[in-house]
């Protein structure tokens, strides 16, 4: 007989789908079952080919006696030839059978048959469907058993029972021939045996020899099968508990090892035959009490049970769509139960298998038919009832249906954890169907077999509700991973390319997603959960906000870049909570637990923080350049078009470019901010002011005050004079000589009082950028107004400028430094010409004259070094300077000066001369009617040098009693000593007192010696 090769299964033909059993390590898992677990402990050395075979023996044997297997009466059956049919239909009168309850039950649509196929051909076998084989089995027949697959006469027939099930599970003619005869041999005058008192695989071992077989390989094969069927069925996992030391069990396993080498020995008379049918009868009768017993027990024991029920029940498929059920199921299912005695199943085990068997197809048919999920769910209230029941509650009951509920639940939830790469717009219906099966999965796993006492697993239920919310904030992170992944973003390490557009491409990402989810997976959800789109964009904000934590932990300085994430991660953050509102609308709470989760981006106070950290930055900075300028600055100009300290270029510069990038920066600034920044500048402009103003004062150049003396006609120093000038030459004479080097006067101002006059030109170059800097941040569309001004703060009432203060320090600074100049040229650089010789030892003959043409070049190098703006302060603290010159000499002269009436017009008309000077210094610097107001003190000091001396007397009486609140002098009441004020005036005592101590005539003297006991000059 020759060898043929092994046939193609109907799987294979039809090209659909073929059902593998996860539990069959061999085989090839499906990649819709790699994570589906298979519940029942797998078989070692049995494949599905095996467990087919064997559910198709035990099957056959158990149904032998009912219509279809041999009888007259038979089911119609018609293999389906494009898909299903509408579910509901029934079929045409005469065309099929009537309509399934089964399938009415679960809600499964009612297959669509072809006329075409109808029938079965009648050439062949009564029970022989078309060829379809296992793996295992060669489609050659033997001699005597050969058929024909074309006979001369073919006619139609419906096809039985018998024929479904053999084509449905791949069942060659030639093994159902063999079947059909150790059941015709076994049963020889017991047609009323009971299937369960039949220990099939024995009984085909006896009967089946290996001439029956197409060859010596494939009735080995088939052998091994059954010694392995047996072997798992009585020694491995027996119903009844079997001690390891059994000794009946333990030959079995030797009998079944040796056959892996070669086939047995099955004939009548072999020892080792007659071994193996004593090790299998006395294993298989045995009870728990070792009474006896009518019913023998090969393959009841759990998993080897289920497992092959699971196939039987898979048989139920239709091998075109194996999406679809037969319509013929309820007869099958029926004929079905009928092996339960044999495989020790009961209806609770049925229900739990059928549960896994239509979820499994679902699975592993790629889950697009939603009918197989809600059968599923369907069968799962069947179970749960059962559960509840507790007629199944024994621990084997309870392990499957653990086993079976958590590998639904695992392989449920794993998609649901993240339904976005899942499910999608067409395919969201399978989730709505997909919920509440874990929800009864969950319930009955913890009411009836964890005995957690869960609540009820309504749409509706906290538990539900609390699942949805896992589920959704799950498949959130699953999908925020992946938008990191795709823009080449790790969550951990945060290593990305080009850090500013994956971020912004996220966020954009990130919106979409939402809206995504709003549209497609929110409306389902929100069954179970009354805030569904609310929770997504909460767990969308988070996501976000973390990868933005990240981000802005490693940002320091605010860029333009910075600013634009951070201002895309707050619209991303608005659309993100309001989403949440729109989805709360209904809740009690306004979903205000829900916004409660969010953890604020903070976006607007992160830039506040990182702007206050700028300004502070560049504010350091400004404090080391002035620092810096404290410790070498020298006050010598740059060039003359910039003659002001380096030091403020320096500052300034920084402050501009300080108040540009400000500006720059890309969003709306509050006032706020630009109040922390202008008074930052301020403090610095105030700070250099007060450097730029420590000069000294005036004070430490005006001479001390000399001590008051009376004088005389011929006073001692008088006499000394004229002794030492034999030659008669003149005082003046003699100045003249000395300090005009011969009629050309250069200016007497000073390398110091210059360098002041560089801080009056700092002082004004300050001025000037600050109103600049002003301007540019009082005129800028970019800051946003306050509601309530800051302006309104001490020193800055009424005033509009950011700057008030450093302008009004650097306006007093202004003043101090031209006073102190002008003192210094005074008093210091013109001393000689002035103080010191003016009016020494004779009026006459010390005129101003000299002194005039050195204060008018003094005051032309003042006008070339002094800028514009700060000219006629500077000029007229020198005039205010040399008023109180002119009054020193006047009032505080020494002993080296002397006065007399007569002398008046010559002082009056030094004076004019002086003012003059002011008057006509530059094109209109200081006005007249300024002059004449300064001027006015020192006119009246010079009028009283004009008075006589009685009149000088009484005035000072009499000012001198008001002065000090005697009112009169009386009888033996002498004149108080007025107090020096240094304020020059007629009307002061002093002032009065001092004009007689420099009056050169007897009255004067005698009184001052009578009244305040004066020393004479020496």
């Amino acid at each position: 007989m020759g060898h043929q090769t092994h046939p193609e299964s109907m799987a294979a033909e039809t090209s659909q789908h073929h059902v593998v059993d996860p539990s069959d390590g061999a085989a090839a898992t499906s990649v819709a079952t790699a994570d589906l677990p298979w519940p029942f402990a797998k078989l070692d050395g049995i494949d599905l080919d095996d467990l087919r075979d064997t559910a198709y023996e035990i099957f056959f044997t158990a149904c032998r006696s009912a219509p279809g297997f041999g009888g007259r009466h038979a089911l119609s059956y018609y293999p389906s030839e494009g898909g299903g049919g509408e579910g509901g239909g029934s079929p045409k009168k005469g065309a099929g059978v009537a309509p399934s309850r089964i399938k009415r039950a679960l809600g499964l649509k009612i297959l669509r048959r072809s006329q075409s196929r109808r029938t079965s051909s009648m050439g062949s076998s009564p029970f022989s469907p078309p060829a379809h084989h296992s793996h295992h089995h060669h489609t050659a027949s033997s001699p005597g058993l050969a058929f024909s697959t074309v006979p001369q006469y073919r006619s139609r027939r419906p096809m039985t029972s018998a024929e479904i099930m053999r084509q449905q599970m791949n069942v060659t003619e030639q093994s159902d021939h063999r079947l059909r005869k150790t059941l015709m041999r076994t049963l020889v005058g017991q047609l009323g045996r009971r299937p369960e008192t039949i220990i099939l695989p024995l009984e085909l071992l006896r009967h089946l020899k290996p001439s029956e077989f197409n060859d010596t390989n494939e009735y080995h094969l088939w052998q091994m099968r059954q010694l392995k069927i047996l072997e798992a069925g009585l020694v491995l996992f027996p119903s009844i508990h079997l001690d390891k030391s059994n000794q009946f069990a333990m030959r079995l396993k030797e009998i079944v090892r040796s056959s892996e080498i070669k086939p047995i020995d099955t004939g009548k008379n072999s020892e080792i035959m007659k071994t193996l049918y004593n090790c299998v009868v006395s294993l298989a009768w045995r009870t728990p009490d070792g009474f006896p017993t009518n019913t023998c027990r090969w393959a009841d024991g759990f998993p080897v049970n289920v497992n092959i029920y699971t196939v039987l029940l898979r048989a139920i498929f239709d091998l075109k769509d194996e999406t679809m059920v037969l319509d013929e199921v309820d007869e099958l299912l029926d004929l079905m139960k009928k092996t339960w005695s044999m495989l020790g199943i009961n209806k609770g085990i049925h229900n739990l298998c059928f549960t896994w068997v239509l979820f499994h197809q679902y699975v592993v048919t790629g889950q697009v038919e939603a009918d197989l999920l809600s059968a599923s769910l369907a069968m799962l209230n069947e179970v749960a009832a059962d559960a509840k029941r507790g007629d199944y509650g024994e621990p084997l009951y309870v392990k499957m249906l653990s086993s079976v509920l958590n590998s639904m639940k695992k392989w449920s939830e794993k998609r649901l954890l993240n339904y976005h790469g899942t499910f999608y717009r067409g395919t969201v219906g399978l989730m709505e169907n997909l919920l509440p099966l874990v929800f009864s999965v969950t319930n009955i796993l913890e009411e009836d077999v964890e005995n957690k006492g869960a609540v009820d697993g309504a749409k509706d239920s906290p538990a539900a509700s609390s699942r949805v919310d896992h589920y959704i904030r799950s498949s959130l992170q699953f999908a925020f991973t992946r938008l990191l992944e795709n823009g080449n973003v790790n969550g951990t390490t945060f290593e990305v390319q080009e850090v500013t557009e994956a971020l912004l491409q996220i966020a954009k990402e990130t919106e979409e997603l939402a809206l995504k989810e709003k549209i497609i997976f929110s409306p389902v959800l929100k069954k179970w959960h009354p805030v569904a789109a609310g929770v997504a964009a909460v767990t969308l904000h988070n996501c976000y906000g973390t990868l933005l934590k990240q981000y802005l932990g490693g940002v320091s300085v605010l860029t333009n870049e910075t600013v634009m994430v951070l201002q895309r991660a707050g619209k991303l953050e608005k659309s993100m909570v309001q989403m949440v509102v729109e989805d709360s609308v209904d809740c009690e709470d306004g979903g205000k637990s829900v916004v409660r989760e969010m953890v604020p981006y903070e976006v607007d106070t992160f830039i506040v923080n990182l702007l206050k950290q700028w300004i502070q930055e560049r504010l350091n900075i400004g404090k080391q350049r002035l620092q810096t300028a404290k410790e070498t600055e020298t006050w010598n100009p740059k060039s003359k078009t910039e003659p002001y300290a380096q030091s403020s270029v320096e500052l300034m510069k920084h402050a501009k470019e300080t108040v540009d990038a400000f500006l720059e920066i890309p969003l709306g600034i509050s006032e706020e901010l630009v109040h922390d920044l202008a008074d930052g500048l301020e403090n610095l402009f105030r700070d250099y002011t007060t450097f730029v103003a420590s000069c000294g004062c005036k004070q430490s150049y005006m001479p001390t005050l000399p001590p008051l003396t009376r004088c005389n006609r011929d006073s001692t120093f008088l006499k000394l004079w004229k002794r030492a000038s034999p030659c008669a030459v003149t005082v003046d004479d003699t100045t003249l000589s000395g300090l005009n080097e011969g009629n050309h006067p250069r200016p007497s101002t000073s390398r110091g009082t210059q360098r002041l006059y560089i801080r009056l030109n700092t002082l004004h170059y300050l001025l000037s950028q600050i109103h600049s800097l002003d301007k540019v941040l009082s005129t800028s569309p970019r800051i946003i107004p306050l509601s309530h001004s800051r302006f309104n703060k001490p020193g800055h009432i009424g005033s509009s400028s950011y700057f008030e203060m450093a302008r009004s320090g650097i306006q007093e600074a202004t003043q101090h430094v031209s006073e102190v100049a002008a003192y210094r040229l005074i008093f210091l650089d013109s001393n000689s010409v002035f103080y010191d010789t003016l009016y020494v030892a004779d009026v006459k003959n010390a005129r101003i004259k000299p002194a005039l043409r050195i204060l008018k070049q003094n005051l032309t190098l003042l006008g070339a070094m002094v800028t514009d703006r700060a000219q006629p302060l500077a000029i007229k603290e020198v005039m205010k300077a040399s008023f109180e010159a002119f009054l020193m000499v006047l009032l505080a002269g020494g002993t080296s000066r002397t006065f007399s009436v007569m002398d008046h017009e010559m002082i009056a008309d030094d004076f004019d001369n002086l003012k003059r000077v002011f008057c006509t210094c530059g094109e209109g610097l200081i006005s007249e009617d300024t002059v004449d107001r300064e001027a006015e003190m020192v006119e009246g000091v010079v009028a009283l040098m004009g008075q006589s001396t009685g009149q000088l007397v009484e005035d000072f009486s009499i000012v001198a009693c008001e002065a000090s609140g005697i009112g009169i002098v009386g009888a033996g009441q002498k004149l108080p000593m007025p107090p020096t004020t240094g304020r020059w005036n007629r009307l002061d005592p002093n002032t009065l007192l001092r004009v007689l101590c420099h009056r050169n005539d007897r009255s004067a003297n005698e009184f001052l010696k009578r009244t305040f006991q004066l020393a004479k000059r020496r």
